[in-house]
Parts: C-alpha cells; sequence; structure tokens
C-alpha cells in the first residue's frame, strides 16, 4: 500500500515541480489544482477499496449480473474511440484546438505517460485478477489509457462542442464496465486506472514539453502511433525519417 501512495504521489507532483519550467513552453494556458480533484476522488476511492469485502462482493455482483461465462473483446477497442474521435472531429464540423501533429504529440505523450504509471504499479503491486489469470489486476490498463483519450478529446474540443467533447468518456466508462464485466479486473482497479487516465490527460493538455518539436521542411519526419494488445497492452510507434 505504500508502494501505491508514493507512486501516485509523484503523479500529482509533477505539475508543482515543473510548473515554472514549463510555463515558457504553454503561459497562454494555466493549470489549477482544481483540474485534478475528480481524478484525485478516483485513485483514491479504489485505493480505499483495494483488497476490501466490498471490492469483492462488487465483482461477485457483477459476475452475477454479466454470467460467468461473459467474454468481449470489445473493450480492446473502446479505449482507442476517443483517440479517433480526436482526428475526427475537423471532418465533422467542430474546431480542435491544436493541429493534427500537435493532437498526435499529445497523444503519444499522455498514453505514454499513463502507460508507465499503470505498468509501474501494476509490477510493484502484483494483485492477482479476479480470474487469477496472472498478477497484474491494479490498477486496469484498458481503463487508463482510455480515459487519458478521453481527457485529450475533452479538452481539444470542449470549447467548439462540449457534447462531442465529453462523448469520449461514454467509451472510456464503457470499457472500465467491460473489463469488470469480463472479469479481468475488481471495480478498485477500474477507479484507480480512470484517476490516472484523467491526470495524465490533462497534464498533458496543459504541459507537453514535447510540442515544440519542429521536424522542418527539408527533413521530414513520419510517425505512426499504433495499439498493441495482447497478454499486455502497450503502445507502439514506428517512426520513418526522410533525408
Amino acid at each position: 500500500m505504500k508502494k501505491i501512495l508514493f507512486l501516485l504521489m509523484l503523479l500529482f507532483l509533477m505539475p508543482k515541480v515543473n510548473g515554472q519550467q514549463l510555463d515558457s513552453v504553454t503561459n497562454h494556458k494555466k493549470l489549477s489544482y482544481k483540474s485534478f480533484i475528480i481524478p484525485t476522488a478516483l485513485i483514491g476511492s479504489g485505493v480505499i477499496l483495494f483488497n476490501s469485502q466490498l471490492n469483492n462482493n462488487i465483482q461477485k455482483d457483477a459476475n452475477s449480473f454479466f454470467g460467468s461465462n461473459f467474454n468481449t473483446r470489445i473493450d480492446d477497442f473502446t479505449l482507442f474511440v476517443p483517440a479517433a474521435q480526436i482526428y475526427a472531429g475537423k471532418f465533422l464540423g467542430f474546431n480542435p484546438r491544436n493541429t493534427f501533429k500537435h493532437q498526435t504529440i499529445d497523444l503519444a505523450t499522455a498514453n505514454t505517460l499513463s502507460y508507465v504509471i499503470v505498468t509501474a504499479i501494476k509490477h510493484s503491486v502484483k494483485a492477482n485478477r479476479p480470474d487469477d489469470s496472472d498478477r497484474f489486476s491494479f490498477p486496469s490498463g484498458h481503463t487508463a489509457l482510455a480515459f487519458t483519450n478521453a481527457a485529450l478529446l475533452y479538452q481539444e474540443y470542449k470549447d467548439s462542442n462540449f457534447w462531442y467533447a465529453s462523448s469520449g468518456f461514454v467509451f472510456a466508462t464503457a470499457t472500465g464496465i467491460l473489463r469488470v464485466a469480463n472479469n479481468k479486473h475488481y471495480t478498485s482497479d477500474i477507479l484507480t486506472g480512470a484517476g490516472i487516465g484523467l491526470a495524465s490527460g490533462i497534464l498533458v493538455s496543459y504541459y507537453n514539453p514535447f510540442q515544440k518539436i519542429n521536424f522542418g521542411k527539408k527533413n521530414k519526419t513520419s510517425a505512426f502511433i499504433y495499439p498493441q494488445i495482447g497478454n499486455q497492452l502497450g503502445i507502439g510507434a514506428v517512426i520513418k525519417p526522410s533525408f
């Protein structure tokens, strides 16, 4: 439990430690501690539920409701829907906050941050999954990435169309519910993953030093980011420089 709290504290100290240093990069945007109230509440709820009898009871009720043989892979794809919506919004008539390049940089940075934090906690805690398939249950990586992408979508289009900007949270929530329904995660895993994902998306939306990357006119570099889905969820990238 001490390891969990330590790792989560690092996440929320980052904006304060790096705030002044990154201010020159994104001085037109201001990030308030109020932005982290909901992520903190979600993570706190997940930590409190972790290894509790209530957590086990909720899982039993979910198994009873969905059925012990329930199995779907839809949750392997719903987590990426908000990311696709970020690119699709412009073609649907909404005004994005960033260019295609900056959207891609934000997605790559935020998803990487979220994935690294979740993976570090998984390997530190080593909690058994409800189906006993492995010891990487806490927190939920699928849910974390889903809420990371949903947070980025919201920040990207909240000034253009609130309902479109918020729609990503529907898919993110569905991802979390399906992870419980598939008996892969407890509610504590989902809540903590959602909080980490939200915090990562919000943080990168305001403070992303990689936004200053300029590939130049002569030496162009193209990057393709893709999901890796298997025993362990991840993010992959292919970078192709042109000389």
